[in-house]
This record gives structure tokens, sequence and C-alpha cells, in this order.
């Protein structure tokens, strides 16, 4: 049997989850093909609905569409109900289930970075932005048991929405004027990314040296928060490598299968750099 697996979005003609699931297909010796469906807001009802009758096994979704497609769900997993957000889904028996795999693909990219994390959730951390992303995150850390989480966003309403009480959301002028106060700081906003990347959602001048800082960005892969982290001696989380765990969880959820990394991580890397 071949499988059919595929990526809804726009535009995405340049996305690297075909050349990620084409390495997790043959390494679980799986004949399989991904696909792009790169489509306008207007055919998306009727792709969805060409993509059940054809019992296409699987596919991932993204910007525009990870709200957008709920509607169009038969059901909604547990934790993407919760954040809100879906960016794959699982064709079961005819029946379109959607899941999200954000933030549990981040937290095993951190994790496996900085395996002492996992041993200290008593670290203080800030999210930076109140998005998609950022609720998602913000999920997996708390399920996973880290206890200080601070929300930081330009308008603090939306970082009250996620945070689970208010003092734990605060502006980005508040999160700079504390930055020494935080083991970890995470950016999931799109500031920084290209062509705008001089850009950086904060400044970072009072931070620790021995804080992790982490960027969602791939594109560029060194943001120019990540430069000044590493210029004041902090360490550094990229981007990438939350896109190979988050496409990992969605391969499991369609086939039950953990695929290997390997050696993708560096590959990936290499890619982004051109």
């Amino acid at each position: 049997m071949v499988y059919q697996l595929g990526l809804i979005g726009y535009p995405i003609k340049h996305s690297l989850s075909p050349w990620i699931h084409k390495q997790f297909l043959e390494e679980a010796n799986i004949q399989g093909n991904y696909s792009i469906f790169e489509v306008r807001e207007d055919d998306l009802t009727e792709l969805v609905q060409t993509i059940k009758e054809k019992r296409i096994t699987g596919f991932n979704v993204t910007l525009p569409y990870k709200q957008k497609i709920i509607p169009l769900l038969d059901e909604l997993d547990p934790s993407a109900k919760h954040i809100g957000a879906v960016n794959t889904v699982l064709n079961k028996d005819g029946r379109l289930i959607g899941y999200n795999t954000d933030g549990i693909g981040y937290l095993r990219s951190l994790e496996q970075s900085y395996p002492d994390l996992s041993n200290n959730k008593q670290v203080n951390i800030l999210i930076i932005g109140a998005g998609g992303a950022a609720r998602g995150i913000y999920n997996a850390l708390h399920q996973a048991g880290y206890s200080s989480i601070t929300i930081a966003n330009r308008t603090i309403e939306k970082a009250k929405e996620i945070a689970q009480h208010s003092k734990s959301a605060i502006t980005l002028d508040q999160a700079e004027e504390n930055i020494a106060t935080f083991d970890l700081i995470i950016q999931t906003t799109n500031v920084g990314m290209k062509p705008n990347q001089a850009d950086s959602p904060i400044r970072i001048d009072g931070m620790k040296s021995s804080t992790i800082v982490s960027d969602i960005i791939y594109q560029p892969i060194l943001t120019t928060l990540l430069r000044e982290a590493k210029k004041k001696g902090a360490q550094i989380h990229q981007g990438h490598s939350m896109l190979l765990y988050q496409a990992q969880y969605a391969f499991e959820i369609w086939f039950g299968i953990t695929p290997s990394l390997g050696n993708m991580n560096s590959q990936l890397k290499r890619i982004l750099e051109g």
C-alpha cells in the first residue's frame, strides 16, 4: 500500500515538510508520498472534501488555515480544541480528526537540546507573543509540569487569555525591565522573520548569561534576537529543530511510529543556511 500525505497552506511552494516526511517514510520503511496542496481560501472546503473522499491518510496544515480548517473537520483532539488551532489531521475511516503538534514538538526539541530542563520544572520562563504558537507552547509546558511561565505581549489582554493567572501576563516593556529574572526566553512571534530579519521583539540588555534564549523562527536560522543572545554569552535554541519534532509527532499520529531523527537536525540546518 502506498500512503498519501500532504500539506495544506498558502503560499507553501518552498515548504520543507516534503523533505522531512520523505526521510521519515524511508526510515520507517513505509511506501508513501507527501504532496503540496497550495490552495486559496475560496477552494479550501472543496479540497478538504476531496482529501476525505480519496482517503488520504493525513495532512498537515499551515498558515493561514490553522483555525479556518477547524469547521471542516469531524473531530478535534482535546489539546487542539484547547489551543484553538490545528496543524495535523488524521483521516480515520473517513473521519477527519484535528491535532496540534506544535507545542509538544517544541517541548521535545527544547528538552532534547537542554535535557537538564526536564529535571528543573521551576525555571522562570518568559514566552514572547500571544498567538497560536504561544498558546500551544504554553499548553505543552504547563502540561509537562513547568510551573513559572510568564506571557509577554504588546497587548496584555491577549496575554491574559493564555496565562493561567493574570499576574503571569505582562507587557513587552515590563518583560524588558525584568529580563534578568528569566532563565528561559521563548520568542514565538514573527518579528525578525525574513525579509525583516533585522528586527527583534525585545531588548535583552540586562539578561543573565546563563539564560537560554529560544526563537521558533527558522528563516533566518539565526535571528537578530539569537545573535544578540550569543553576544551576551547566552545559550540559544534555534527554530528549525521545532519544525522537525512537530513533524515527528504528526508522523506518530498518522502511523503510530516514532521515526528517528538521526542527523536530520544538522542536515536541515545546512539546508536553511543555504
